[in-house]
Parts: structure tokens; C-alpha cells; sequence
């Protein structure tokens, strides 16, 4: 297992109880469970087709990391993370299912993929959030990422997209 990929940790679930999360590469036979996990996580107009994940699970210089239960072996959640050769890493989706977006399985994709684009020699990592989605602002201001800019109409639906950043390696050195 890669470096960058944690062990499995438990999480709480509940009062009571606790779900053993392990985060790992992904594998080919992953991939229709992912594209509904994105279905279920965005409405249409910002939800990626299949030829669209399918693409970018496969493309150079990318990595995706699955978030899985041990015990039920259910996939909750993954992240898409891309390195440029120019020292730039692009979150290009990250997406966990609503029952698990508790258990801060979209912590430790998010911190797992920064590992990852920190190991590729990555300074700085981006991703584009629909302006309206104030969880995902809220998560992402959580995690040290700030507004850029606003890119109109970026959405197929219309709906606007800031673009946010984050320095990976003053994180690195404040952890």
C-alpha cells in the first residue's frame, strides 16, 4: 500500500459504535459504484457522466483513492486528485454518500490525496465548488482552501463555480 494511503482507522458512527474505514487505490471493478455514489452526491448538471468519470479515473498523472467500510465492504465515498507537471494539483471530484458525510471519511480522501499531490512535487491544489453548495465551502474553508476566483456559468446547469486553492506546502509544514 501506497504511502499516502492511511490505514484503516474507525470512525464513529454512532453512539455505540464504530465503522472501520479503509482508504485504497481504485480498482476497475470499482468504477459503477462510483459513478452512482457521484449521481447520488450532485444533481444532474454537475454530476459527471460515465464517459466523463471514466475519463478522469483513468487519466495520467491522476490518482483515486476509495473510502470503503471494512466490515459491510461498502464503498462511501472517493476522491479524484490529478498532478500537473507544473507543480499544480487539481482536486477534480470528491464525493462521499450523505449517511457517511459524518464519519470524516471526506477529511481523510481529502488529506490522503494531499499527501499524494505533496509526493508528486505539488505546491499548490485547486477544485471548482458550485457557488450555492455551502457544505462544501464550508468543509473546504475547514481545510485551509480559499476563494480564487469565480468562473460564470461553469456548470452545465448555469450555476457558477468558485475556484479555491490551497498552499500544500505551508500545510505540510503547520501538521
Amino acid at each position: 500500500m501506497s504511502k499516502w494511503l492511511r490505514s484503516a482507522q474507525p470512525c464513529p458512527a454512532g453512539y455505540n459504535d464504530a465503522v472501520e474505514i479503509t482508504l485504497r487505490a481504485f480498482q476497475d471493478a470499482d468504477f459503477e459504484t462510483l459513478w452512482k455514489i457521484d449521481q447520488a452526491c450532485f444533481e444532474p448538471g454537475i454530476a459527471y457522466s460515465r464517459p466523463e468519470l471514466l475519463t478522469y479515473v483513468h487519466l495520467a498523472r491522476a490518482a483515486t483513492i476509495v473510502a470503503e467500510d471494512v466490515e459491510a465492504g461498502k464503498i462511501l465515498g472517493f476522491i479524484v486528485a490529478h498532478a500537473s507537471r507544473k507543480g499544480l494539483g487539481h482536486i477534480i471530484t470528491i464525493d462521499v454518500l450523505p449517511e457517511a458525510q459524518r464519519l470524516k471519511v471526506g477529511s481523510r480522501l481529502l488529506l490522503s490525496a494531499e499527501a499524494w499531490m505533496r509526493a508528486k512535487q505539488c505546491s499548490k491544489s485547486y477544485l471548482e465548488t458550485a457557488v450555492d453548495n455551502l457544505s462544501a465551502l464550508a468543509f473546504y474553508r475547514r481545510h485551509d482552501y480559499f476563494p480564487l476566483k469565480t468562473l460564470p456559468r461553469y456548470y452545465s446547469n448555469g450555476v457558477d463555480a468558485y475556484v479555491l486553492q490551497k498552499d500544500l506546502l505551508s500545510s505540510a509544514q503547520a501538521s
